[in-house]
């Protein structure tokens, strides 16, 4: 075992040895499987849980609300994401005895102070989206400009001449 490796299989801190803290260390979130802190940022990163977390933002909804509101989930796909939602404890999940049963779906408290973040997420996202853009815009002419030139380059390779890369 490599020095500064903590034995623990859950204990991700350490690992790249050394003390620096989370802010200062860009291996803080530990790259092996058996990282908790990995796998909970796994599960939260998620597309289809972060739709769920945030349709279920003060509300509670049916398992088929759901997948109607979430555009492209399958139903086995929706019913993986909550139930680990559910094991993670972010998601709450009622069956109402009745025939046929009916099961709702609610954030936990944890799970609502998770929404918080998340709405973060998506006003830096909306703030910035302009910039974004325009950067991708600017790569994507590099880029054209970068095949054109290989393209018109091209049939000098032929004629014994150095093709531009």
């Amino acid at each position: 075992m490599e020095e500064g490796t903590s034995k623990s299989p859950s204990h991700c801190a350490g690992t790249y040895g050394g003390d620096t803290g989370p802010d200062t260390d860009p291996f803080q979130w530990d790259t092996r499987e058996d990282c908790e802190v990995r796998q909970i940022l796994d599960r939260i990163a998620d597309k289809w849980s972060l739709l769920v977390i945030a349709l279920l933002d003060r509300r509670v909804l049916r398992f088929t609300e759901l997948r109607r509101e979430i555009d492209g989930v399958s139903q086995r796909m929706l019913t993986v994401t909550l139930r680990q939602l559910e094991r993670d404890g972010l998601v709450k999940r009622t069956v109402h005895p009745v025939v046929p049963p009916r099961v709702e779906y609610e954030l936990t408290p944890l799970g609502a102070t998770l929404h918080t973040t998340i709405r973060s997420l998506v006003t830096w996202t909306e703030r910035h989206q302009g910039e974004i853009a325009a950067a991708r815009a600017a790569y994507d002419a590099r880029e054209a400009a970068d095949a054109a030139g290989s393209v018109e380059a091209a049939p000098a390779a032929g004629r014994g001449r150095p093709v531009p890369v």
